[in-house]
């Protein structure tokens, strides 16, 4: 029981320092002008989706990476229209799965494709906020934005 007590706090300070909290940037190279996000609905059931958009004004040269948004992760796209950059992040919230070929040839099922569960949501945010991932020289950043405006959506026959 005496060793118990000691392996216990081991354990826990551990714990504790494999804790990383990801510590966000309060001015980035870029000045946010607006940011929203819409969800869209395809012609077949289970066929949806969500788009984010943030407007931005560019400092220094970054390179944007990924967008994080209601527990998704996604490559940000840099677009450009009339003079406004903006980045554009598209998620695909279809419940309609591909299907699988089940055989009892096992070489029949290799063009399955394997879920990707490597990544792991690494923040909690609420639902009007997102989080764009960039790196800056060698360093990644992360800046959040708060207050993020659903717009209408849209629907496609």
């Amino acid at each position: 029981m005496k060793i118990m007590k000691p392996i216990l706090l081991i354990l826990i300070a551990i714990g504790f320092t494999q804790c990383k909290s990801v510590k966000f940037d309060k001015k980035p190279p870029f000045t946010v002008t607006g940011a929203t996000f819409n969800n869209w609905v395809g012609g077949q059931p289970g066929v949806r989706g969500t788009n984010v958009f943030v407007t931005i004004k560019s400092g220094s040269p970054v390179s944007f990476d990924s967008i994080y948004f209601k527990n998704r992760i996604t490559k940000i796209e840099l677009k450009g229209k009339e003079g406004v950059t903006f980045l554009a992040g598209y998620y695909n919230t279809s419940t309609k799965k591909p299907d699988l070929i089940l055989d009892a040839d096992a070489k029949k099922e290799y063009q399955n494709t394997v879920p990707d569960t490597s990544k792991k949501f690494p923040f909690e945010l609420k639902e009007d906020e997102v989080v764009i991932s960039f790196t800056e020289g060698k360093k990644v950043k992360y800046y959040k934005i708060k207050g993020v405006k659903q717009t209408k959506s849209d629907f496609y026959p």
